[in-house]
C-alpha cells in the first residue's frame, strides 16, 4: 500500500488522478480501457492520471497477458519489509 508520503503527494493531484487511484485501490489491477469504463473518465484523462500516479511511484504497469497490446494498471505495494518497518515506527511513537 502507498505510503504515508505518498498518500500527501496524491493529496496534492487533480481530482482524476485521484479517482483512478481510488478505482485501482478498490477494483484491483485494471486495463486502462477497464478503468475508463469504472471511472467514466475520458480516456486521454485516464492516460494523463495514470502518468502523475506512475511519476509518484504509487502505480506499477505490467503485462496483460490477455491481450498483449494493453497494460495492467495497480498500485505498487510496499515490501513487507518496508512495512513491518513503518508499522515499528508507529508503535514505538
Amino acid at each position: 500500500m502507498a505510503t504515508q508520503s505518498e498518500l500527501q503527494d496524491i493529496d496534492d493531484l487533480p481530482p482524476s488522478a485521484k479517482l483512478v487511484f481510488k478505482v485501482l485501490e478498490y477494483k484491483g489491477a485494471l486495463t486502462q480501457k477497464q478503468i475508463v469504463e469504472e471511472s467514466m473518465l475520458s480516456a486521454r484523462t485516464v492516460r494523463y492520471a495514470l502518468e502523475r500516479l506512475e511519476e509518484l511511484g504509487v502505480v506499477e504497469e505490467d503485462i496483460y497477458f490477455a491481450d498483449a497490446r494493453q497494460n495492467l494498471y495497480e498500485i505498487d505495494e510496499m515490501p513487507d519489509a518496508a512495512a513491518d518497518g513503518c508499522e515499528a515506527q508507529n508503535c514505538a511513537d
